[in-house]
């Protein structure tokens, strides 16, 4: 006799079907950060979910962060970092420790992860295929948009090719991309991964945009959770500071990738074990979704 816990196992499975049909050769951009990444159970969860998706079928493509990882190697040196609006302050030195941080230990951990969970990750940067061109970013103050704050070399995206991203993905391979870019001077650009990953997820034309998070979502100034947001009402929530600090970057890149075409993008809770799983094959939400109108 079959017991209640195998039977509600199939049940699960069968209602993930509609949703495997759905976005079956999709493509899913996420963006990976925050507890995500440096908790260990949730960094083997995050590398089985993308595993899963791409085994039944969707082209899961990883834009990761580092910012805790950055800030620690940058203290071991005796450095402190700075922040202007919620980007990075950039300075040679500091680009150097991005560099050998994002590119090289936290992209080596996230493709060693999804290899062991049984996927073929490829780490990148920008500068593979040519894939990322910048200049530096220009950055106006939110309060007085005459004061231009000068945070070093913090790019701007100029243009994404992403053929190798797509080669990749044609060859049954998950692209791991960390948010360096290049200048026309060969420079380097320490770019904001989600900038990045909305830009990416834009120009692959992406069924769906994920952005993992340390919260539920994106919150009212009374801490309630918002689980669907126009472009009006994040105008209104900057202005009133609901929305400040790193979210700024985070919204206002998810906000770009609705308007430009991506049909679904959502900021979700990494703090929940398989939470790409449950928002992309199940009818339950974990966050806030971002549309254009």
């Amino acid at each position: 006799m079959t017991s209640s816990s195998t039977l509600a196992k199939a049940e699960t499975l069968s209602r993930a079907l509609p949703y495997i049909r759905k976005y079956h050769g999709k493509t899913m951009v996420i963006k990976y950060g925050g507890n995500a990444m440096t908790d260990p159970a949730l960094r083997a969860a995050f590398a089985q979910d993308v595993v899963l998706l791409k085994l039944v079928g969707m082209n899961p493509v990883v834009v990761h962060g580092g910012g805790p990882q950055i800030e620690n190697a940058l203290q071991r040196l005796g450095k402190t970092g700075s922040f202007i609006q919620g980007m990075r302050v950039t300075d040679a030195e500091t680009m150097g420790v991005v560099e050998w941080v994002l590119a090289g230990q936290v992209q080596q951990e996230i493709v060693g992860l999804i290899n062991q969970a049984g996927g073929k990750a490829v780490g990148l940067t920008g500068r593979d295929g040519g894939m990322i061109r910048a200049k530096k970013l220009k950055m106006l103050d939110h309060a007085d948009p005459t004061v231009e704050h000068d945070i070093g070399q913090v790019g701007d995206i100029v243009s994404v090719d992403p053929s190798v991203v797509r080669a990749l993905q044609d060859d049954a391979f998950i692209p791991v991309i960390s948010p360096i870019g290049f200048g026309e001077n060969n420079e380097s650009y320490n770019i904001n991964a989600d900038v990045v990953a909305a830009k990416l997820a834009t120009v692959l034309q992406a069924e769906k945009l994920l952005m993992l998070t340390n919260i539920s979502g994106v919150l009212n100034k009374a801490g309630e959770l918002l689980t669907d947001l126009s472009a009006r009402q994040i105008d209104a929530m900057v202005v009133d500071g609901s929305i400040s600090g790193g979210m700024i970057p985070k919204i206002s890149g998810a906000l770009d990738a609705a308007k430009s075409g991506v049909k679904a993008v959502h900021i979700i809770d990494g703090r929940v074990a398989h939470v790409l799983l449950l928002e992309i094959l199940s009818d339950q939400a974990f966050g806030t979704m971002i549309r254009s109108s």
